[in-house]
C-alpha cells in the first residue's frame, strides 16, 4: 500500500503544469471530459506498463546503490523540470482523424513518450520490486492529476497562482532527491562545506530554470480560453 501511495503521490506532483496534463486540459476544449479521461486512461496504461517493465528490468540489472543515486539525481532533474514548466505546440493536438477516445490516446501516449512522469515511472519501478502495484499507483495518479486539470483547473487558476503550484510540486521533488542523496551520501561529504556547496548549486540551477527559463502562465491560459469559449458558446 505504501508503494501504491507513494507511486500515486509523486506523479500527481509531477504532473502538475506538465505538457501531458496541458494537452488535456486542451483536448477537454474540444470533446467530452469522459471521453478525454477514457484516452487519458489507455494512454497511460500502456505507457506505464512499458516504463515498469523498463525500470524493473533495470532494477534486476544494477545494484541499488547505483539506482539509488540516480533516483536522486533524477528527482533533482524533475524539479528543476517542474520549476521550469513545459508547453505544447500545435503538432501535441493534430491527428483528429479518429473517434474522441482513440484521438485523445494517440495524442497522450505520444506526448508522453520521454515525458517527465514516464521517466519518474521508470526510476520508482526500478526502486521497487511490485510492478504491477507501480503501474496501478502511476496510473492512478495520472487520472488524478489531469482530472484536477481539466475539472478544477478554472478554479485554481482564479484563486492560486498558478506559479505557487509550480514551486511547491519542484520543491517536493528536490526535497526527495536532497534526501536521498543524504542517505547514500558517504559520511565524508556530510560535512558544512559540502552541504554548503550543494545548496549554493542547486541554487544556481533553481534561479535558472525556475525564473530565467521558465514558462508562464499557459496552463491557465489554456484553462480560461476554454472557459471563454464555452461562454460564447452558451
Amino acid at each position: 500500500m505504501a508503494e501504491f501511495i507513494k507511486a500515486l503521490f509523486l506523479v500527481v506532483v509531477a504532473e502538475m503544469g506538465d505538457k501531458t496534463q496541458l494537452l488535456a486540459m486542451a483536448m477537454a476544449s474540444k470533446y467530452k471530459v469522459k471521453q478525454v479521461m477514457i484516452g487519458v486512461l489507455v494512454a497511460t496504461v500502456f505507457n506505464h506498463a512499458l516504463a515498469v517493465a523498463v525500470g524493473s528490468y533495470i532494477g534486476s540489472l544494477i545494484p541499488m546503490g547505483i539506482i539509488k543515486m540516480v533516483a536522486a539525481i533524477s528527482f533533482l532533474i524533475f524539479g528543476l523540470w517542474t520549476l521550469r514548466g513545459d508547453k505544447i505546440d500545435e503538432d501535441d493536438e493534430k491527428k483528429r482523424k479518429f473517434g474522441p477516445i482513440v484521438t485523445v490516446a494517440i495524442a497522450f501516449f505520444l506526448a508522453e513518450m520521454g515525458d517527465k512522469t514516464q521517466l519518474m515511472t521508470i526510476a520508482i519501478a526500478a526502486d521497487n520490486s511490485n510492478p504491477l502495484v507501480i503501474l496501478m499507483g502511476t496510473t492512478t495518479g495520472m487520472l488524478i492529476a489531469d482530472g484536477i486539470g481539466i475539472i478544477g483547473g478554472a478554479w485554481m487558476c482564479r484563486h492560486i497562482p498558478e506559479i505557487y503550484i509550480k514551486w511547491v510540486a519542484g520543491v517536493i521533488f528536490m526535497f526527495f532527491g536532497t534526501l536521498t542523496l543524504y542517505n547514500i551520501a558517504p559520511a565524508w561529504m556530510i560535512s558544512p562545506l559540502y552541504i554548503i556547496l550543494y545548496f549554493l548549486v542547486l541554487g544556481v540551477f533553481i534561479y535558472i530554470f525556475g525564473v530565467k527559463l521558465a514558462y508562464h502562465g499557459q496552463a491557465c491560459d489554456i484553462v480560461l480560453a476554454n472557459e471563454n469559449s464555452e461562454g460564447e458558446v452558451g
